[in-house]
């Protein structure tokens, strides 16, 4: 397994009702489910438009729990679209991370590990949708046809979904440690 840093430049919480939009907090207690209070919340969850193998509405694993962005993808999002910024609170990030650019390249089962020995495991890119690009749109109305075009701006830079495999206290300004999952994908 490779190992790499990076640095944790925000936690955020969407704890706001109506919104995927997050706000920032200096620290938090990470949960088996991620992190209470936010709207991705518990250890599982009801299937949606994501999951169009079950019924909507069954009784899943939640794979959703944390959504990690990292500041150089939401600065290559941003210079994709032509903005002057984009913020990881329109893209409904919990954490933003700095110094590893590859992140939404981490492979399934590559591991964030925290000082305080809290662990996430990926589960996935967070594949970009248009509410992103809606919210972005509402911050630059003066740029044409935002919404629409952040799909395609935030593909294969909108960071991952994670969740956690093992519960612990995380800070803005820590250095975590990535575990790189590089085995062998037999179907590649």
């Amino acid at each position: 397994m490779k190992k790499a840093k990076a640095n944790i430049k925000g936690i955020l919480i969407a704890d706001q009702d109506g919104t995927f939009v997050t706000r920032r907090i200096p620290e938090v207690q990470l949960e088996f489910g991620g992190i209470r209070g936010d709207r991705h919340f518990g250890v599982t969850c009801a299937a949606d438009s994501r999951q169009p193998m079950y019924p909507k509405g069954t009784e899943i694993l939640n794979r959703r729990q944390i959504t990690v962005v990292s500041v150089e993808d939401c600065a290559e999002i941003a210079e994709e679209l032509g903005v002057p910024h984009v913020l990881p609170e329109w893209l409904g990030a919990n954490l933003l991370v700095q110094g590893f650019p590859e992140l939404t390249k981490l492979t399934l089962g590559s591991r964030i590990m925290f000082p305080s020995g809290a662990g996430l495991i990926c589960m996935g890119e967070n594949l970009p949708c248009i509410f992103p690009g809606e919210e972005i749109q509402k911050h630059f109305p003066e740029y044409p046809k935002l919404a629409a075009r952040f799909v395609r701006a935030g593909y294969k830079r909108r960071g991952i979904v994670c969740a956690v495999e093992r519960p612990g206290g995380i800070s803005e300004g820590e250095e975590v440690q990535i575990l790189i999952n590089d085995y062998m994908n037999p179907l590649q």
